[in-house]
């Protein structure tokens, strides 16, 4: 099977034609005129034909060397404007960006950076998925993954962008049902709602400073399939659950939920951004990706203060 054609060849012939001298062309290359006439030579081989005729006094195309001329302008034109448009796609965010997050971290700080990003690049569009489920990047054609909790899968390149804090939260009414010295040691025994979306929703660590850990196991009151559904009934004041501080941030500032076991704290997760394994980042998910890195900072600003839990 022939090779394909080597773009150089083409740039050399186009340049000896528009030259009308090999020595004018190698000139004009920066490269030695024996350069310019092996690399002819290796084209017509390459074709099968004869594209230039030479003498002592002046060279000029065949029939098929001026045909083929024509060819190689339109070629080499297509090729330096799709150089050209991957060389700005690179520095300038185009097309359309595909992403994915979980429904809730999704609504509560991705949605608000897409609405940023779109009004800095109104020649953008972007493509959304917000579901607690694992998209997979390379054949649905993600761009970017968000992804909060524990990164198992590893086939991808990630980066850290955040952290969240675990919250057991409750309505003040279901709250008010609880003793006042109750200890996470008696958490078991709470009208829990279980996270269906979670790996292990039945045991949960409190830790107390640096040493004092306790993990307790829990006898739910009732099952829900993902985060929005154990939210929703938790909110519905069925019982207690527990949450990302992104997801109960809003309602806890109401007066809608209290967090139970205030001095006590859950493990804490990672927010990471996920991407097919690439050399090179375009431009429109670099862009998008520093401003959600500082949309999360001013969420992990906000929620460290004493207010927002």
């Amino acid at each position: 099977m022939r090779d394909l054609l080597n773009l150089n060849r083409l740039i050399f012939f186009t340049s000896v034609i528009e030259a009308g001298s090999f020595t004018v062309a190698a000139d004009r290359l920066g490269v030695a005129k024996a350069v310019v006439s092996h690399q002819i030579a290796r084209l017509e081989e390459e074709l099968g034909v004869t594209l230039l005729l030479r003498t002592t006094r002046r060279l000029h195309a065949t029939e098929e060397g001026n045909l083929f001329y024509k060819r190689c302008i339109l070629i080499l034109r297509e090729a330096e404007a799709a150089y050209g448009e991957l060389s700005l796609r690179s520095t300038e965010p185009s097309g359309t960006l595909t992403l994915t997050a979980p429904l809730d971290y999704g609504t509560a700080v991705v949605a608000p950076t897409i609405a940023s990003y779109m009004q800095a690049y109104p020649q953008m569009r972007v493509d959304v998925i917000f579901d607690d489920s694992v998209s997979d990047l390379i054949a649905d054609q993600i761009d970017l993954s968000i992804r909060v909790g524990w990164l198992t899968d590893t086939s991808h390149q990630a980066r850290r962008i955040g952290t969240f804090e675990q919250i057991l939260a409750a309505t003040p009414s279901v709250a008010a049902r609880i003793p006042a010295d109750l200890t996470p040691a008696d958490a078991g025994n709470l009208p829990w709602i279980a996270n269906g979306a979670l790996k292990n929703p039945f045991r949960w660590t409190f830790s107390r400073g640096q040493t004092k850990a306790l993990t307790v196991e829990i006898r739910p009151i009732m099952m829900a399939d993902k985060t929005p559904s154990a939210y929703a009934c938790t909110l519905a004041g069925i019982g207690v659950s527990v949450f990302p501080d992104y997801l109960a941030k809003v309602d806890m500032q109401a007066g809608k939920l209290v967090r139970l076991f205030p001095e006590w704290s859950l493990p804490q997760g990672g927010i990471h951004a996920v991407f097919p394994a690439a050399r090179f980042r375009p431009a429109k998910v670099k862009a998008f990706l520093d401003m959600l890195v500082v949309a999360e900072r001013q969420r992990m600003r906000e929620s460290a203060t004493p207010s927002t839990l």
